[in-house]
């Protein structure tokens, strides 16, 4: 029974070395343990001690998850758990299920959750937040196990006080709400747990409580269900960027040998993507100066799916995961900007460019897709948007709703004005979607190519703004109009700890009550 009492203000040091060990019980504990647990107790009415022999079997069955910490030698406090096959229990049990009535005989090894049966702090070392220690030491236990959640019945010592005027449900609101302070479950809302339900009869005796209960969950982010080990997906994932530069190409074997070039050097990184830029075969328009610009695209659109075929038996040979920027594309008469994700294991998909510039539709005669999708990879979910796509603040929210980890953003701009628009609304869609953004476009000129002649960019890799990222939000970033490539790794690991703990929790804290998008596209 989890008994949480936080004072911060309580303790008073009177010593002025004091030495505080945080570590497993030993059977030896018994007797500093007893008294600490007395003096934790000593305002609940009937409580009951554990016996020798009961932490004596604790020790035994789960050393690891029995901790306390010692304060110059003495029992400060104390947290003793064990490992349950929760489906065999549900949210619908009591205290007496779920310990085996004190005999433990509930603990599984091969179970998924660690209860906890009991937390306590001696009164005389309240304010020097040993709960938070022993709370932060059992999160790590139940990391390094796999364990997907902590759960524990916690005690609501403040609610008898409010029991003729309030029911527990609007008693709890009124906790979270901080309208009403409860020592107990006030610290454990603090510390990241959250109540999934509020339990009658948990602990028979608990008068303070009125033997109401609430059922405490903390979720583990970094559990990974037991799979082969071949399939489990990689936390720190290697991007390659490539920085093409724009010059002619006298045929379609020519542009291939240099995409490969860029493939095999990238690959040799051991990086998990390499991402090419937007419209990167323009330089293949120059063989159709003769026309005008809008029939030398439809030209050089015949030779997409060919390029596509390529892409697709470079991803396999060279082991990567391929983003192909975007190429021009016909179909049923229509023009429009798309690009294939071709990934290592041989599959690829078609994405579209929705949004479509001014010049795009005027000088080209291109439309715009109606298409929007996260793409499963082997390093997890992914968005690719192109180019000018990225301005759309709603494309990207919509992706990170589906899970999208890394948006990739292919574009192609001829000034710095328009790399500008690009790079701060991607840098704007990392903080917002707490998803990383990487952006890669083309340099280099393009003569007598109408609408293609020049190019400027700066390709670089974007993270969220917080302490475990870089302070400016970026990861990585090339050198301004040189061709070249960007390779840098992203641990998504660090999302999932942002999402969940991050200073500021933006895709948590939207107020859906108020607002919401609603997606139409296909």
């Amino acid at each position: 029974m989890e008994n949480v009492i936080n004072n911060e203000n309580q303790y008073e040091n009177k010593n002025e070395d004091l030495i505080i060990e945080l570590r497993t019980l030993t059977e030896n504990d018994y007797l500093g343990l007893k008294s600490s647990m007395i003096e934790a107790y000593s305002e609940w009415e009937g409580a009951s001690f554990w016996g020798e022999p009961q932490i004596k079997k604790l020790v035994e069955i789960f050393p690891e998850g029995q901790i306390c910490i010692l304060v110059n030698g003495a029992i400060a406090g104390c947290a003793l758990s064990i490992i349950v096959d929760y489906d065999k229990f549900g949210d619908n049990h009591n205290y007496l299920q779920i310990t085996g009535k004190y005999t433990f005989s509930t603990h599984n090894p091969k179970g998924d959750v660690l209860y906890g049966i009991d937390f306590f702090v001696h009164p005389d070392y309240r304010g020097m937040r040993i709960g938070r220690r022993l709370y932060d030491a059992r999160k790590e236990i139940c990391e390094r196990l796999n364990l997907r959640a902590i759960i524990a019945g916690g005690r609501i010592p403040s609610y008898k006080d409010y029991a003729d005027t309030l029911t527990p449900k609007e008693f709890l609101k009124k906790v979270k709400g901080k309208e009403i302070h409860d020592p107990t479950l006030s610290f454990q809302l603090a510390n990241d747990f959250h109540v999934k339900k509020i339990l009658k009869g948990y602990m028979p005796g608990d008068v303070e409580s009125l033997e109401y209960a609430s059922l405490l969950e903390w979720n583990n982010i970094y559990y990974q269900e037991e799979e082969d080990h071949l399939n489990t997906k990689k936390s720190v994932i290697r991007l390659g960027l490539v920085q093409w530069e724009m010059r002619p190409f006298p045929n379609l074997d020519s542009l291939c040998e240099q995409i490969e070039f860029f493939v095999d050097v990238v690959s040799d990184y051991q990086s998990d993507f390499i991402v090419f830029p937007e419209l990167f075969n323009a330089p293949l328009m120059t063989a159709y100066n003769h026309l005008g610009g809008a029939d030398a695209m439809r030209e050089i659109a015949q030779s997409t799916l060919p390029l596509r075929d390529k892409f697709i038996e470079y991803a396999i040979s060279y082991n990567i995961n391929i983003i192909t920027g975007s190429m021009p594309f016909m179909e049923n008469g229509v023009l429009q900007n798309v690009g294939f994700l071709c990934r290592r294991d041989g599959s690829h998909e078609m994405y579209r460019k929705i949004h479509l510039t001014p010049a795009e539709k005027q000088a080209w005669g291109m439309v715009g897709g109606d298409t929007l999708k996260t793409y499963d990879t082997d390093c997890g979910k992914i968005g690719i948007l192109i180019c000018y796509d990225v301005e759309f603040p709603e494309l990207p929210r919509l992706l990170a709703e589906q899970g999208m980890q890394i948006l990739f953003v292919p574009f192609m701009t001829d000034t710095q004005n328009g790399y500008t628009r690009v790079r701060s609304c991607a840098q704007a869609r990392a903080i917002e979607n707490e998803c990383y953004v990487a952006i890669a476009g083309s340099v280099g000129n393009l003569p007598k190519v109408h609408n293609m002649d020049i190019q400027y960019a700066q390709s670089a890799v974007f993270t969220p703004s917080d302490f475990s990222f870089p302070s400016n939000g970026i990861k990585a970033e090339a050198t301004p109009n040189a061709e070249m490539t960007l390779i840098a790794d992203v641990d998504v690991n660090l999302l999932k700890e942002l999402h969940n703990f991050g200073a500021v929790r933006n895709m948590q804290d939207r107020r859906l009550d108020l607002y919401k998008l609603v997606n139409h596209m296909k």
